[in-house]
């Protein structure tokens, strides 16, 4: 059988350019000739903050590494460059770089690649584009060090590859029901199918359903933090708000963490097509809109922690304190809270042993291939919700659109509605509202009630989609600053006197500042906030010039 074509095949000059004589000599400036003989490894598996190489003579072949074999990835030849995404955060290598001949190379520590990435706009976009695309490369040709053995009938299954895929993390998935490799590999490390889903992280490590924080920690997502570390900035939350707080703080020369429970892009990161965001007039995806401002924030120097969520903030003394679950306390001088909000649960006792086998908060392509040519529900009137049963409607044999109000003018963009009144494949059921789930092990049939008929149907659908109502992610922030009566955090104007009695000082909190000053909020998190990602956006940029303000004050 003829393979498919590759579809990076005419983007190898962009993702494997070679640089010219110029471009050599500025390199040469700030990096060191280096000779190197055959065979000889220059960066292992497992390495952190691994050196930049440009090969002058020679040649430098890329190596996957699994169970004691080799795959060779890419040779580069003379005038090309080492390197991904890894590269550039520091996070470890997942490959084995190794040199095919003597020969000799240009090296420049990861420091140093910073600062050409920030400062050498021209060779900056040769570096970020390759490294982008090569990282998108290993996603779609899942070239990478983790194996993941799952089931897609297990909740834990899909929670472990939406955290790798939204972590843009390279991995090989196998599944116990279709793929015949999968019995000789558990038949080895002595488990059984009842025991999944399994990861196999490095080539070495072998976990039983872990969390994703240990997961993160195996494979070397989130580098050493320390309480001995004085940030300028700590982000918590990397929705659009977040990221852009990031970006544009870690430009300005402040030096940022930024916090993330889950993985980078928050509720938007889950969404299959954003339109109405400006500068994209075809759309693009939560997650690859996330994907691109992450690896902004990176190549400005942020650090990026994943997996690991804040539990309280320290609020009672300068510089602050945010402790993350596992013990660890950051210090900032200024702290931006963008954890954004979650999508309301359905109040129905049963609804945890359906959450993963049938009930889902995104519809992304990973539950879109759960549910092809399937019945699916979709409860919401917000544009989430509607964007997701327009991408769900085009793979599914009928969506049905759940809203308790009588339509969706108030809560949706017009566009939107127009698409699900004009599509064939989309019902729109006002009054309504699920008042049951049922099935055995995973959802079998839910039962709906019009409240204005005063029907209830129950009706054989095995997939829903919860996309309504948002509740703020606010409790680790008991006993610090003010909140509304939804727990929304309160700045700026709203914010009332009995809001600030503690506040000390002359001058009145800054816009988008809370009743802690030098503690600001921003984007879904916020009371009063306008739930889209360009306003979330605009927020977080906004916010970094008056912590400017803060920290030249303090």
């Amino acid at each position: 059988m003829q393979n498919p074509p590759d579809p990076f095949f005419e983007r190898q000059k962009q993702m494997f350019p070679k640089l010219d004589a110029a471009q050599i000599h500025r390199l040469s400036l700030i990096a060191k000739r280096r000779a190197v003989t055959q065979g000889q490894v220059l960066i292992d598996v497992g390495d952190a903050n691994s050196p930049f190489f440009v090969v002058l003579s020679g040649g430098i072949e890329i190596l996957r590494t699994h169970e004691a074999q080799e795959e060779r990835i890419v040779l580069h030849h003379p005038g090309e460059f080492t390197g991904e995404m890894n590269m550039l955060s520091g996070r470890k290598s997942m490959f084995l770089a190794r040199a095919t001949s003597d020969g000799e190379v240009l090296e420049l520590d990861h420091e140093g690649l910073r600062r050409v990435v920030q400062n050498d706009s021209e060779l900056s976009e040769l570096f970020m584009r390759a490294y982008i695309l090569r990282r998108v490369a290993l996603v779609a040709r899942n070239q990478g060090n983790a194996t993941l053995i799952g089931s897609v009938h297990s909740s834990d299954t899909l929670h472990l590859r939406e955290f790798l895929t939204r972590n843009s993390q390279p991995f090989t998935y196998l599944d116990v029901d279709r793929d015949a490799d999968v019995q000789p590999l558990l038949d080895r490390f002595h488990v059984t199918a009842s025991e999944i889903p399994i990861v196999i992280c490095r080539g070495a490590t072998f976990m039983r359903n872990p969390s994703t924080q240990a997961l993160a920690e195996c494979m070397g997502l989130n580098p050493e933090l320390s309480s001995e570390t004085l940030y300028d900035m700590i982000v918590v939350g990397a929705g659009p708000s977040g990221l852009a707080a990031a970006v544009y703080g870690a430009s300005e020369g402040l030096k940022v963490l930024v916090i993330e429970t889950n993985a980078p892009g928050g509720q938007a990161g889950s969404s299959s097509k954003i339109e109405n965001y400006l500068g994209f007039p075809t759309g693009i995806s939560g997650q690859a809109l996330a994907g691109r401002a992450y690896a902004q924030a990176q190549k400005f120097g942020a650090e990026m922690v994943v997996a690991r969520g804040a539990i309280r903030l320290g609020c009672d003394q300068t510089p602050y304190s945010v402790e993350l679950d596992g013990g660890t306390k950051v210090l900032s001088r200024t702290i931006v809270i963008a954890a954004g909000a979650q999508y309301r649960r359905l109040p129905l006792p049963e609804l945890p042993k359906y959450e993963g086998n049938g009930v889902f908060y995104g519809a992304t392509r990973m539950e879109q291939q759960l549910c092809l040519d399937c019945e699916v529900i979709v409860v919401g009137g917000g544009n989430s919700a509607g964007q997701a049963a327009v991408f769900l409607a085009g793979s599914s044999k009928h969506v049905h659109m759940l809203v308790r109000s009588s339509g969706l003018a108030d809560t949706m963009s017009r566009y939107l509605i127009r698409r699900i009144e004009d599509h064939p494949q989309i019902t729109l059921r006002t009054h309504t509202e699920i008042v049951g789930l049922e099935g055995e092990t995973a959802l079998e049939r839910v039962r709906w009630r019009d409240s204005k008929r005063g029907i209830t149907e129950t009706k054989p659908i095995q997939h829903v989609f919860v996309m309504t109502g948002a509740d703020p992610n606010t409790a680790w922030l008991d006993g610090c600053v003010a909140r509304d009566e939804k727990g929304f955090v309160k700045t700026g104007v709203d914010l009332h006197e009995a809001d600030l009695a503690k506040w000390p000082g002359a001058r009145p909190p800054f816009m988008l500042e809370t009743s802690i000053p030098g503690v600001f909020a921003v984007g879904d998190v916020r009371s009063g906030s306008v739930k889209r990602v360009a306003s979330a956006v605009g927020e977080g940029s906004i916010c970094v010039q008056l912590i400017h303000k803060v920290i030249a004050a303090s």
